[in-house]
């Protein structure tokens, strides 16, 4: 049985170190994250349009000031959400948002398993800019991931 474990964070520097030992410690492929892309502004037209249209599951986002967290996870990835706008996404998780892009973030967390009430309130927390990390593992490694993510200041995290 795989479980989800799922934490905020509200510093970028933070959610880099437990990405990085949740790395160390052999969780690479299971790991997502969601940030608010705050920077599109300086894109110009020409890669805004390119960035509406691109595909997460393709991997190809580069730069911003958010690129060097999702740099540590494979896959990453920009879309705008209604209502949120601009964000970037990584690792298995944002392969489900491409589907679900009318639905929004808390759409893509029901599919991933999120109870639709807490899916409404990481969204939330997305949009005030905070930095969603989710993990899936098997259960006798979640709570091992959950003390990682809260020993870096995670808040809100839990375990589905």
């Amino acid at each position: 049985m795989r479980n989800v474990v799922v934490g905020v964070f509200h510093n970028q520097e933070q959610a880099e170190q437990s990405l990085q030992e949740l790395k160390q410690r052999g969780f690479e492929q299971n790991i997502s994250l969601i940030a608010k892309d705050d920077n599109v502004q300086e894109r110009s037209e020409e890669e805004i349009i390119s960035f509406e249209e691109q595909d997460l599951s393709e991997g190809t986002y580069t730069g911003g000031v958010l690129g060097g967290v999702a740099g540590l996870i494979a896959g990453a990835g920009a879309l705008l959400i209604p209502g949120i706008g601009p964000i970037i996404a990584a690792g298995p998780l944002a392969a489900t948002l491409t589907g679900v892009v009318a639905g929004g973030i808390a759409g893509g967390l029901i599919d991933y398993g999120i109870p639709e009430e807490r899916g409404e309130y990481y969204e939330e927390q997305i949009r005030q800019g905070g930095i969603l990390v989710t993990l899936r593992s098997s259960y006798d490694k979640v709570e091992e991931a959950a003390s990682i993510m809260r020993e870096y200041d995670a808040e809100d995290v839990e375990i589905h």
